[in-house]
């Protein structure tokens, strides 16, 4: 006759090793459990969604065409719904949808490189050696806005593209990003995105409240805690509670229409935004979906551009202009701000191989819902798309634009014990025409 154990009969080293393996699993992802569903509450507060195009949109493909110069290429341009503002012909959902888009075409960054733009438009501080490990925007916004005691993650990241030095910095692991990947981009397989290692293991759930239980222990036992041993123990008392509410409603992307899916593309990409809606409908404060591949290539178009983007398009346009269809006819485009952006853009001469190599001197984002207002352009660039010539604008300028967008004051700062850090880097300047 077998004999359940009890907490007792383990010596202090069985104690220590199975308290190990069970916290394994968990320290190599800051939010490892399943999604928590707010008791079925949707309540839509301020939000923000971030389309991240890692590898560099062409500007001259999607939001700044230069039909009839040489450096435009093949690309024409279309009408949108907003009389005198015209997109690419890749984007004909989003001209629909002009009215509540604002075109940012005056960015004027200074990093060329992936690693250090992707640092500079993903935090808002350009890379300095030996400087603070500054939190990417998600963080920052989780910080701020996510609900005191809630058990849903401030921040998701879906399909993350991610450098391996960017995440919560200062700001701990409370912010990290909550991982959601799709197991493929098969439409066979309906793109179901889901969270790493949910399933409690070895499916027995008595069995994990005894782990959990043996733990506690060892915490009454330890003398006082490093301060990486309070940050581990911080990541795995959230795991634990959003284990323990065991709510799986927003990945339930079957209670959506057929309709409304394939509207927003039966790929990754596009249903990742779908999961964005129902996330922030549940009160999550940041998503982050990433757009960096599709079969023919990537935004990072040194080969062929003029094919690539075009792919790259009928993979975004569908997914971003039902986004914000979906979050204007639920009530929620007002309160849900929807940011469009890569780390730069692509050069407006063409090269030898049809493609655009890195440009971070012109370029452009878009900003669309929550406090934005829609249908305007801030900046130009000139007839060649080579320089701005009207409202410069920098990434510390966009942060501050974007987080005065959601009631959070852009000149304040962090507190890191010895020093405070501003949120911004020095120089930020909201662009008020665009905050209503």
């Amino acid at each position: 006759m077998s004999m359940k154990r009890t907490f007792q009969s383990y010596s202090r080293r069985e104690m220590f090793r199975i308290a190990a393996a069970s916290l394994g699993g968990i320290s190599c992802s800051p939010w490892l459990p399943r999604l928590a569903q707010a008791a079925g509450e949707k309540r839509p507060p301020k939000s923000c969604i971030l389309l991240w195009m890692a590898g560099g949109p062409s500007q001259l493909e999607t939001l700044d065409p230069k039909p009839g110069h040489s450096n435009g290429g093949p690309t024409k341009a279309i009408s949108t719904a907003v009389p005198g503002i015209e997109l690419s012909q890749n984007l004909p959902g989003l001209a629909k949808q002009m009215k509540d888009v604002a075109l940012v075409r005056s960015m004027k960054t200074r990093e060329g490189d992936h690693g250090r733009a992707t640092q500079l438009m993903m935090t808002g501080y350009r890379p300095m050696g030996g400087m603070t490990d500054y939190p990417v925007l998600g963080s920052m916004v989780s910080q701020r806005m996510k609900p005191p005691g809630s058990p849903l993650p401030g921040f998701v990241s879906i399909a993350p593209f991610r450098l391996a030095n960017l995440g919560s910095g200062f700001l701990g692991p409370d912010h990290s990003p909550l991982l959601v990947s799709g197991a493929s981009d098969d439409p066979n397989t309906r793109a179901n995105l889901t969270v790493e290692n949910l399933e409690v293991a070895g499916g027995d759930p008595a069995a994990l409240g005894e782990r959990q239980a043996l733990l506690n222990i060892l915490r009454q036992g330890a003398p006082s805690a490093s301060s990486s041993a309070l940050k581990h123990a911080s990541v795995y008392d959230q795991a634990m509670r959003m284990v323990e509410t065991r709510g799986e409603g927003a990945f339930e992307l079957d209670e959506e229409s057929t309709e409304l899916r394939d509207a927003y593309g039966r790929n990754r990409f596009g249903q990742g935004c779908l999961l964005a809606r129902r996330l922030v409908e549940r009160g999550v404060p940041f998503v982050e979906v990433t757009l960096d591949r599709t079969a023919e290539g990537s935004w990072d178009s040194h080969l062929n551009n003029f094919r690539t983007v075009s792919s790259m398009c009928e993979t975004l346009d569908p997914a971003w202009s039902t986004l914000l269809t979906d979050l204007r006819d639920r009530g929620m485009l007002e309160s849900t701000m929807v940011v469009w952006m890569g780390e730069f853009g692509r050069t407006p001469r063409i090269n030898p191989n049809r493609g655009r190599d890195h440009f971070p001197d012109a370029w452009s984002v878009a900003l669309a819902g929550g406090s934005i207002r829609g249908g305007q352009v801030h900046g130009a660039t000139s007839k060649d798309g080579m320089e701005v010539v009207d409202a410069p604008t920098s990434a510390p300028d966009l942060y501050a634009t974007i987080l005065e967008g959601l009631g959070i004051d852009s000149s304040s700062s962090n507190d890191m014990g010895d020093r405070p850090i501003p949120m911004i880097d020095e120089g930020g300047t909201p662009i008020r025409e665009l905050l209503g």
